[in-house]
């Protein structure tokens, strides 16, 4: 899943050299993303996520993907380009009824803000081998 691509745990590295491929690419290119990351931070932070594992960087991944892990959610399962992908949108609101509105469950509104309301990131406490 995406939060586990982020921090660099996928258990998942795919089926066949292509898709493999792709996979490394990924990893890749967030390494580069991450090391931009650290590179832009002050000397406190860059000694606190001192990467020690080969421009890994993943407890800043980690920490990065905490931070931001409901606008990640939101972008997914909101954004209009994405109109045509239902699963997040139909399943969103406890499997009972799809997003409405502002992309939100039970009536929610963006300043209301209702607690819980909001799409679900519970997919991403869910260890990846027994989604």
């Amino acid at each position: 899943d995406i939060g586990d691509i982020v921090r660099g745990r996928d258990l998942y590295r795919g089926y066949d050299d292509e898709e493999k491929k792709q996979r490394d690419k990924l990893e890749k290119n967030l390494k580069e993303i991450f090391a931009k990351i650290h590179g832009g931070l002050d000397e406190e932070g860059k000694d606190h996520y001192k990467d020690k594992n080969g421009g890994n960087f993943f407890k800043l991944r980690e920490d990065w993907w905490t931070a931001n892990r409901h606008t990640v959610w939101k972008a997914l399962t909101c954004d209009n380009r994405l109109g045509g992908y239902s699963y997040f949108r139909q399943t969103a609101c406890a499997g009972k009824t799809p997003t409405q509105g502002y992309c939100r469950c039970d009536g929610d509104e963006p300043k209301a803000d209702k607690q819980n309301v909001d799409p679900p990131t519970y997919f991403d406490y869910v260890p990846q081998y027994l989604r």
